[in-house]
């Protein structure tokens, strides 16, 4: 570490930021069914969550070794473009973290990368054959192949048990839940973790102090391990809210039939090498898992903008990587201004997210529709504003909002309205 420099130096803090955001933004991934199903506490799942992230970091580099050497071409990038591409990977998770969307993080890195080389060196800078075939594809694929899985298995469960809400049923679903999240945590360890391994891996070669093709450091896996596992720690509530109650409602048959696909798609992508969204693999197999109950319901206008952001989480975080590596090649001075956005945007939406915090204490709230307090939504107040009155009586509202019902008046009443003639 003898030979790291200054700019280095605020590269791998930036990276390990974003390691930090990418813990707390998929926290949801492994614990949001365990904690919506009630299988663990929220407090008690995202602690099991982090220390599974960590063990997971250690346990295999494929992945690093895609992001270091197989995205873009390492020869005649710049340590700024490192530094380019994670800001706007940070921006982009904190925006969606503040919005509750389960996006990728993976995505938002590789787009910040692939925005900030395009921008420095040209469309020659990013290796393209391996963004389809480690990247594009596995986007495509795994929410499919994990939404399916899923849904079979949710199917077989009950198919396969008589009286699936038995009490001693469900206790021994909650335990095959558990075990079944810290699948995923380990899986997300190997995954995740180590796509800032690669990043830092990456700007260690641009330095020259690491050569070309080979493995993080040992610190570099320490620490990128660490930081992933204190993100997970503090638990990314509203995402977790989004994907334990937001999507579908989940029993713990299905809970324990979604984490478990997911989990499996994960660790085989892991082995392969592929650098999917682990996000998108867990949301799939979650709304796989609500289609595969019988009565079961999905909520497509959530899923619907969790499908936009999963869209525009690439070329977004690509555009703000391609501005951020525009101001850095204007020297100190524009590496400076780029630093500053980060922190500057950074606290502008940690500010607006404190307006309606989301913690453990309401994250498996039913209000979905409204705010934390309880208070009714929009959707919700308009539906209460259209439903029509119980029959025999009338919902008058006065104009200071108060409302008085006035029952119909009852047969022979001398108030009550003459029956009308009888045809003729």
């Amino acid at each position: 570490m003898e030979h790291i420099t200054l700019l280095l130096a605020i590269v791998v803090v930036t990276a390990l930021v974003f390691d930090f955001t990418n813990g707390f933004h998929d926290t949801a991934n492994a614990m949001a069914t365990t904690i919506s199903t009630g299988a663990l506490k929220p407090k008690t799942a995202v602690a099991m969550s982090a220390v599974l992230n960590l063990v997971g970091a250690f346990l295999s580099v494929e992945v690093a070794k895609t992001i270091s050497g197989g995205i873009i071409n390492e020869e005649g990038i710049r340590t700024e473009v490192i530094f380019a591409a994670l800001v706007g990977a940070i921006l982009w998770n904190l925006l969606t973290w503040l919005l509750g969307l389960p996006s990728s993080s993976s995505h938002a890195l590789f787009g910040g990368l692939i925005g900030a080389a395009v921008m420095s060196a040209g469309w020659s800078a990013v290796n393209g054959s391996t963004i389809v075939t480690k990247v594009l594809i596995p986007a495509v694929a795994a929410p499919i192949v994990a939404g399916l899985a899923a849904m079979a298995a949710t199917k077989l469960t009950y198919k396969i048990k008589a009286d699936p809400e038995a009490k001693a049923t469900a206790k021994g679903y909650r335990a095959g839940q558990i075990a079944s999240a810290g699948l995923v945590s380990l899986a997300h360890g190997t995954n995740d973790a180590q796509k800032t391994m690669g990043i830092i891996t990456l700007a260690l070669v641009t330095q020259g102090v690491v050569a070309p093709g080979s493995n993080p450091p040992l610190w570099v896996i320490v620490s990128a391990g660490m930081a992933i596992a204190l993100g997970t720690y503090l638990g990314g509530w509203r995402i977790i809210r989004t994907m334990g109650k937001g999507l579908t409602d989940l029993q713990p048959q299905q809970g324990f039939a979604a984490q478990t696909s997911a989990a499996t798609v994960i660790l085989a992508s892991s082995h392969l090498g592929f650098s999917l969204s682990t996000t998108q693999s867990c949301s799939g197999a979650v709304m796989g898992a609500g289609l595969g109950r019988k009565g079961g319901v999905v909520r497509w206008s959530t899923a619907t903008r969790m499908f936009v952001a999963w869209g525009l989480t690439l070329p977004a975080a690509g555009l703000v990587g391609a501005a951020a590596e525009f101001l850095t090649k204007q020297g100190t001075w524009g590496i400076a201004v780029t630093a500053a956005l980060l922190v500057g945007g950074s606290a502008v939406i940690w500010a607006l997210s404190r307006r309606q915090p989301v913690d453990h204490h309401n994250v498996t709230a039913d209000d979905l529709d409204g705010d934390d307090s309880g208070t009714p939504g929009v959707v919700t107040t308009a539906i209460a504003a259209v439903t029509p009155p119980p029959a025999g009586s009338v919902a008058a509202v006065a104009d200071d909002g108060l409302k008085a019902t006035i029952h119909a008046p009852a047969p022979g009443d001398p108030a009550a309205p003459p029956a009308p003639a009888a045809a003729v």
